[in-house]
Formats: structure tokens, C-alpha cells, sequence
């Protein structure tokens, strides 16, 4: 009875090993997803995006700070406490029988993933709110990073330790991981550009509801059941869940889009209408009285070319 209880405490701590970072993924992919809709409706620029009228003054600094790379070193930080009080024993890096073994492989695996996302986080932070000018090969250097070595532990480890089912779904993440790369990658060269930016975010989301979805099919299947490996229709059916996922997430990002210029076209107006009101009171108080002191020294000018005419005779 300990032995099931302690299994299935495993199965559970593991299952939340994939649902909290899936569930991270997939928030920072749709507040991505709002930063993209909102410089593709304005024609903003995604590096420097434009502070709005109401967060001028004393709001500006908030306005600048890297939510997303604070939101990535929290993120690390508490995973990185979970992967360790999740442990059993104590935590370390070998045994102390002779001759010494590693012990918790996956468990240091996931614990350099998670560093290396607060480590992104940090690049994010210092590039901008530290530097005196953002530095995008800093941000973008550090996410490849972190995805390269992603992919390297992925392809190493997670495919070599499964089979059938679990299988399928390491190879499908892979795909996700692989393509994230080369995104990435090219965005180290090309950083403004808005479809890298929108894959991007597609495969952000595509990568943290797989996650998810991962735990739910290994450690906690709906029907009660576990997946056989040796059927050929439940990997067919992991095939189908990802398409699925990836109509989902697709309309995700359409929705998100829709409901922004919903939005912008319902606000905007009134947003316009109080720019017209502060308007015409800077033009008044500018306009007329620039002529008037403009016709006051005129004069004074005028008074003083013939003085300076006499002295110089």
C-alpha cells in the first residue's frame, strides 16, 4: 500500500512538473498576444512601443518596466523550489556509496531548463530597464539559449527514456521546440519584424497547451485508464489532440486580434475626441500670442538697426 501511495504522490508531483510550466507558456503567450495586436492595429513598433496619453507623468516608468522578463525570473524562481522540495530524499548531485552515482537526473534536467528561463528573464530585465539603450541581441541571445538547450535535453533524454504514447508526445513537443529555435534565431537579425513575432507567439501557446495536455495523457487520462502503448489508434488519437491544439491556438490568436480592433474601434473615437478638446486649447494659448510677441519686438529691432548704423560711423 506505501509503495502505490508513493507512486501515485510521484505520478502526481509529476503531472504538475508539466501542467505549471505548460500553464506559464501559455499565459505569456497570450499576453504576447495582446502586445502583437495592439502594435499591428496602432502600426506600433514592437521594440518601442508608444506610451499611451494617460500613463504619461508619473505612470511612465511602469509603463516601461519588462513585466514579461519579471514574470520569467518569478516563474524560474518558484519552479526551481518545486523541482527540489518535490524530491523525496535529499536533494543532491551524486551518491555517497563508492562507487558514487548521479542520482536525480531528470529532476537536474528540468532544474537547468528553469534557470536558464530565469536567466532569459534577467537578459530581458537588464536590457531593459538597466541599460541605458535596449539591447535586443541581449533578450533574443538569452531566449535561444535557453531554447537550444531546451531542445538538446529533449532530444537526449526524454525520447530515449519513452515509448508508444509518451513517445509521440515528446516527439510532437520537439517539433514545437525545434521551430521556436529557428524563430528565434532569426529574429536575432530581423527583431521588428511582426510575422516572426506572431509565430513566435502561435508556438509559445502551441508549447505550454501541449504541456498540459501531456499531463493529462500520461499521468491523468480522462478515462480513468492509462494509454496502451502497443494500440496504434491511441497514438493516432495524440496526433489528432495536437492538430487540434493547433486549430485552437490559431483561433486563440484570432479572437485576441478580433476583440483588440473591436475594441480600438469602439474607444478610439472618444480617445480622439479628447485629443481635439486639449488640442485647440495649445494652439490658442500658442497661435495668436507667438504673433503678438512676434509684432512686439519688431519694433525693437527696427529701433535698434539705426543705433547700431550711427555707432558704427
Amino acid at each position: 500500500f506505501s509503495t502505490s501511495l508513493d507512486r501515485s504522490v510521484a505520478q502526481w508531483e509529476t503531472f504538475f512538473g508539466h501542467v505549471y510550466p505548460g500553464l506559464f507558456l501559455v499565459l505569456y503567450g497570450l499576453y504576447q498576444a495582446i502586445v502583437v495586436s495592439k502594435a499591428v492595429i496602432f502600426n506600433d513598433s514592437l521594440l518601442n512601443p508608444s506610451c499611451p496619453p494617460k500613463n504619461k507623468g508619473r505612470w511612465a516608468r511602469l509603463w516601461k518596466i519588462s513585466f514579461g522578463g519579471w514574470a520569467k525570473i518569478m516563474t524560474g524562481i518558484l519552479l526551481i523550489i518545486y523541482n527540489i522540495s518535490a524530491t523525496e530524499e535529499e536533494f543532491r548531485l551524486m551518491s555517497r556509496e563508492l562507487p558514487p552515482r548521479f542520482m536525480y537526473p531528470k529532476e537536474w534536467q528540468h532544474l537547468t531548463m528553469f534557470t536558464l528561463l530565469s536567466l532569459n528573464g534577467c537578459g530581458d530585465v537588464i536590457s531593459k530597464n538597466v541599460l541605458p539603450q535596449r539591447c535586443v541581441v541581449l533578450e533574443k541571445g538569452t531566449q535561444a539559449l535557453s531554447i537550444y538547450e531546451l531542445l538538446l535535453l529533449l532530444v537526449s533524454s526524454h525520447v530515449k527514456d519513452s515509448s508508444g504514447v509518451e513517445l509521440q508526445l515528446h516527439s510532437l513537443l520537439i517539433l514545437v521546440v525545434f521551430l521556436l529555435m529557428v524563430v528565434v534565431t532569426a529574429e536575432m537579425w530581423a527583431p521588428a519584424m511582426f510575422h516572426l513575432w506572431l509565430i513566435e507567439t502561435f508556438l509559445s501557446l502551441m508549447m505550454g497547451s501541449w504541456l498540459v495536455q501531456a499531463g493529462f495523457i500520461l499521468y491523468r487520462p480522462i478515462s480513468g485508464y492509462p494509454w496502451d502503448d502497443d494500440d496504434i489508434s491511441d497514438i493516432m488519437f495524440v496526433t489528432t489532440f495536437f492538430c487540434w491544439h493547433v486549430i485552437i491556438n490559431a483561433l486563440c490568436l484570432l479572437g485576441i486580434y478580433g476583440f483588440s480592433s473591436f475594441w480600438h474601434h469602439c474607444y478610439s473615437p472618444r480617445l480622439k475626441l479628447m485629443e481635439s478638446k486639449e488640442a485647440p486649447c495649445q494652439e490658442n494659448t500658442s497661435g495668436p500670442l507667438y504673433r503678438l510677441l512676434w509684432q512686439v519686438k519688431l519694433p525693437e529691432k527696427d529701433d535698434q538697426v539705426p543705433l547700431l548704423s550711427k555707432s558704427s560711423r
